[in-house]
């Protein structure tokens, strides 16, 4: 099956619906229903959204979660163990019909984390769903991860252009050669760091040309290390 076949064959199962039953909730063929709980069939994300509300499903539950998070973000059958699966289905079997979202939804609530979009002066405008391994994301505490969206082309030279998101974690130790996220007078910014002798740090930018300016490192307020590039094509 694909991810979005399995959240569809999950769904309807769980409703005891059959595929002809669903297939004229939705306006397909059966055929069509089946070839894409196989996997056999690609569907997109609206299109499984809006099967998944003619079963009676709602879009979002309590969590937030959009099939379009959890398609791109884990892989469901790795991502969730049998026995988990099993215990959420006891825990619905007396709401029957009352269950916010499907198996899977719930189940992963555990496995995934929202993580905010912050811009330049850190008002979060979004947010992504990331997986998240013994509470923490990219080795660093869940809650403290955040994505910071560049406001401008002063680092296009190091492949960030204006819009992109970095995925940041928190640290306030300068690192040879890294990207990170500086608090500066004119606000939070992006750099690239070079450590130099005398406790100097050169920062570097590139949009048109390579420029930087060496200053002490006393002076330099360091958030977050950039780990992950997340662009636009």
């Amino acid at each position: 099956m694909s991810r979005l076949g399995d959240l569809l064959h999950l769904e309807r199962t769980r409703r005891k619906l059959s595929v002809k039953e669903v297939a004229k909730m939705a306006g397909v063929s059966a055929k069509y229903l089946e070839d894409v709980e196989k996997g056999t069939r690609i569907i997109q994300d609206d299109e499984a959204r809006r099967i998944l509300g003619k079963m009676g499903m709602e879009q979002q539950t309590d969590a937030m979660f959009t099939l379009e998070d959890i398609a791109v973000t884990v892989d469901l059958h790795t991502a969730v163990s049998p026995e988990r699966i099993q215990r959420v289905k006891e825990q619905q079997k007396d709401r029957e019909g009352k269950a916010d979202g499907s198996i899977w939804l719930d189940a992963l609530k555990g496995v995934l984390q929202h993580v905010p979009i912050y811009n330049a002066v850190m008002k979060e405008t979004g947010s992504r769903l990331l997986p998240v391994t013994k509470g923490k994301i990219e080795g660093a505490p869940a809650e403290k991860v955040f994505y910071f969206q560049a406001p401008d082309n002063r680092m296009r030279g190091f492949r960030v252009q204006k819009g992109d998101l970095v995925l940041v974690v928190p640290s306030q130790t300068a690192e040879d050669g890294a990207m990170m996220l500086l608090d500066t007078d004119l606000g939070k910014q992006l750099f690239v760091l070079k450590i130099l002798p005398r406790y100097q740090l050169l920062l570097q930018t590139f949009d048109q040309q390579n420029a930087s300016e060496v200053v002490a490192m006393a002076d330099v307020r360091i958030i977050g290390k950039c780990v992950r590039l997340e662009a636009e094509l």
